[in-house]
């Protein structure tokens, strides 16, 4: 296994295409840890690491900026608007009828458009979010000085380096190698390693020693887990009809229509993950209010989500939704089957057209039953361990983990594409 996986480095060196994109890759990654370390000027360290200490929602949020947000760079926002921009304007094409031909029936330029459109709502979502977060901040004390103009300014700035990550998202989508947001992701929680790792030598306790080892094992556990699950994948039996044509026959091979288990990938991790964060920072604003109603609802909304149950549950239904949700998004079984049916190919036993799509329609939900449970279950685990244990870092390093296998798997994946257009 180690000697394929150093021939596989040595081919990939060797293809300059191809080592070109991952030199691009590492290119852009260099730039976003670069712009990730750019301060906002007048924050206060000392108070900014009190208030991050033990903040489960900023310690989340911190996922998504790479760890910008825990030294309030200029990039604090991360990724998060644009991933919030985009779950909203799919969830407006499984509504309107216009946006759903767009995705699905005018091809790659359809999918430009609402990207573009993307993009877009990226920018007020950017603002929006921006302000909530800087005024949470400063009601905490962790900025000297700041003024209106200063707020204005610094609103501008993080908006800004959310637009550019984004930018840089997309180069590296086209450019590199894999999924150029995913990565973005991939890499800030792979820079916090060896910091995370410094820390727990430092407090080493010999008393920790069995929580360690468990924590361990069930980092093992979800690793092979994810592995098997976005590997698994379920055959139909496809057959081609034969024809005549002229002197010759054509047709009458078989080959079958992979379905994976889990089509949506680690985007639904993702998608619950935003979807939690964002009333989470609209109640941390509110509760500031000066208004006692306002600051009341979101102290409520601030202490049910405190509790780990009705976190860990509501984190479980989002997964479970998001996973159907994108799996219906990206695999569209009347899609399928027309192609199927132009092509003159069948399903043995079923007929062609509607009856295909009802086949293929009722194995994939099957299938993502078993995916979403099972991200779901993984989803929970760390937050159970948590309780148990009571250390408060395994729920954010277990969702990190589910996160950078995912990538890690996808990016492997679009290297043996790679490979495979090579040797074509």
């Amino acid at each position: 296994m180690l000697n394929t996986f150093f021939t596989k480095l040595r081919l990939v060196w060797e293809d300059r295409n191809l080592r070109l994109r991952l030199l691009f890759v590492i290119l852009i990654l260099g730039l976003f840890r670069l712009g990730a370390t750019v301060v906002i000027p007048g924050v206060d360290p000392v108070a900014l690491q009190k208030f991050f200490s033990g903040n489960q929602f900023l310690g989340l949020l911190n996922v998504f900026s790479g760890g910008g947000l825990s030294n309030l760079s200029i990039m604090m926002l991360g990724v998060g608007p644009f991933i919030t921009a985009s779950i909203i304007i799919q969830l407006l094409t499984m509504i309107f009828p216009r946006l759903k031909e767009l995705y699905h029936e005018e091809g790659e330029a359809g999918r430009r458009k609402i990207a573009q459109y993307s993009r877009l709502l990226t920018v007020p979502l950017a603002l929006l979010q921006g302000f909530g977060l800087l005024v949470v901040l400063s009601r905490q004390g962790i900025f000297l000085n700041f003024s209106a103009f200063n707020m204005l300014v610094a609103v501008v700035v993080v908006t800004a380096g959310s637009v550019l990550l984004m930018w840089l998202g997309e180069l590296l989508s086209e450019y590199g190698v894999g999924n150029g947001i995913s990565l973005l992701i991939f890499a800030g929680i792979i820079s916090r390693l060896p910091r995370d790792l410094a820390q727990i030598a430092i407090s080493f306790d010999p008393s920790q020693i069995p929580t360690i080892i468990a924590f361990i094992v069930a980092a093992v556990v979800i690793v092979a887990g994810v592995v098997v699950v976005t590997e698994a994948e379920r055959p139909i039996p496809v057959t081609y009809a034969k024809q005549v044509r002229g002197m010759k026959m054509y047709g009458g091979a078989s080959t079958y229509l992979p379905i994976r288990v889990n089509n949506a990938g680690v985007m639904p991790i993702i998608f619950a993950l935003s979807i939690l964060l964002f009333p989470q920072m609209i109640a941390n604003f509110l509760s500031g209010s000066t208004n006692a109603t306002l600051a009341a609802i979101g102290g409520t909304v601030l202490a049910t989500l405190a509790n780990a149950w009705v976190y860990g549950l509501s984190y479980f239904f989002l997964v479970v939704i998001f996973t159907y949700f994108y799996s219906a998004v990206t695999f569209d079984p009347e899609a399928i089957s027309t192609n199927l049916q132009k092509s003159g190919a069948f399903i043995p036993g079923v007929r062609p057209g509607p009856s295909t799509a009802t086949f293929i329609g009722k194995v994939l939900t099957r299938l993502t039953l078993i995916g979403a449970l099972f991200l779901g279950v993984v989803a929970m685990l760390p937050i159970i361990m948590q309780n148990i244990t009571g250390i408060s870092t395994l729920a954010i390093g277990g969702t990190s983990l589910l996160i950078v296998v995912s990538v890690a798997l996808d990016f492997v994946k679009q290297l043996d594409s790679q490979l495979s257009l090579r040797e074509y």
